[in-house]
């Protein structure tokens, strides 16, 4: 018989030990500007249909989209609420936001198979449930928020359902669209929705947050995470568990060595993922934001030619996903992403 999974359990995916899940916290670090533009938007009482919120793992995107939909759906588009957005933790919207209870919010994230692990795409079977979702009314004033954490998931089928809905939206509804990587996204999705981008934390806000999350680590050891990190705080705080330090810096060897992988070290490491809870998927992770850095790097520098990197870090992204999903073999894993990694240095030098 197939695993029925709960709502919840979907839901704690994401959690990242010792911190408060995104749906459960009213603190939002380091995005100030980003929740300015926002502010004005929602409180003119003519917000979009839909943002795109954009920007690296874990600087706050989903703690953004859940303080958005709190404030519509506790005060609607007015100017009723604070400019900051806060909604009070006693409020009803808030407990049960933070409970996963609200019915006028809906979030839609890759699900779990028969088999209860993570599905490497964001289906149309999980599209489909906005049907029935917007046939509802609830919130003030009838507001409808949805959160898609993220639309980088999507396969084709969902996106061109989110695509039709996006070009006939229903009224005192908004989508709130969570990207890494934006321009993976149809260009039609991308133009029917106000970009919001936040950036990496500053080093400031990275040691304040770490100082109030972490109080057992001495500064050094903040520091140390907050480098590492690259203004993530999401990477910070996964740093900061058991081994994540040093898949990290192994993720650095990996990208730095691309050209000329060690097979034996890279066997060696497999050996190690193998004893770490998790490991793969934090190697994975690392290996992702590291690329995803570089890339960025050269593109402001004015480096031209990255499409063939940016094709490489999906094929890694996607590989490490299935991986996961399939129960494959962490060594033919990381072989494989070194070889592709080798061969895409050779075509289009190095990273």
């Amino acid at each position: 018989m197939a695993r029925k999974v709960r709502v919840q359990e979907i839901a704690e995916l994401d959690r990242v030990e010792g911190a408060p899940h995104p749906r459960e916290t009213a603190r939002l670090a380091g995005q100030d500007a980003a929740l300015d533009i926002v502010s004005r938007a929602l409180r003119s009482g003519r917000p979009p249909q839909a943002w795109l919120m954009c920007g690296p793992p874990g600087v706050g995107k989903a703690t953004m989209a859940y303080r958005i939909a709190r404030y519509l759906l506790a005060y609607g588009a007015t100017a009723e609420g604070p400019e900051d957005l806060g909604v009070p933790a006693h409020d009803t919207v808030t407990q049960q936001v933070a409970a996963g209870s609200h019915p006028g919010l809906l979030v839609l994230k890759r699900g779990l198979n028969d088999a209860g692990k993570l599905m490497t795409v964001l289906g149309v079977d999980e599209m489909s449930r906005l049907n029935s979702f917007f046939g509802m009314t609830s919130g003030a004033g009838g507001w409808r928020v949805v959160i898609i954490d993220t639309a980088d998931d999507m396969n084709d089928n969902a996106a061109n359902a989110l695509l039709k809905l996006l070009e006939e939206p229903p009224k005192q509804a908004m989508l709130l669209l969570l990207t890494h990587t934006p321009g993976r996204l149809l260009p039609t999705i991308r133009s029917r929705c106000q970009r919001l981008l936040l950036r990496p934390l500053d080093e400031a806000a990275m040691q304040d947050e770490l100082a109030l999350l972490l109080p057992e680590a001495s500064p050094d050891e903040r520091a140390a995470l907050a480098q590492l990190a690259g203004g993530s705080l999401g990477a910070a705080l996964r740093l900061g568990q058991g081994d994540g330090v040093t898949l990290a810096k192994d993720a650095l060897r990996l990208i730095d060595n691309a050209a000329v992988p060690d097979i034996v070290a890279l066997l060696s490491l497999a050996d190690r993922l193998a004893r770490i809870t998790d490991g793969l998927n934090m190697l994975g992770d690392f290996m992702a934001q590291a690329l995803t850095d570089r890339i960025r790097a050269r593109a402001m520098a004015g480096q031209t030619g990255l499409y063939k990197w940016v094709d490489a870090l999906e094929r890694m992204r996607r590989h490490f996903g299935r991986t996961d999903a399939l129960h494959l073999d962490p060594r033919q894993s990381l072989l494989s992403t070194a070889s592709d990694l080798a061969a895409t240095s050779r075509r289009a030098g190095g990273i």
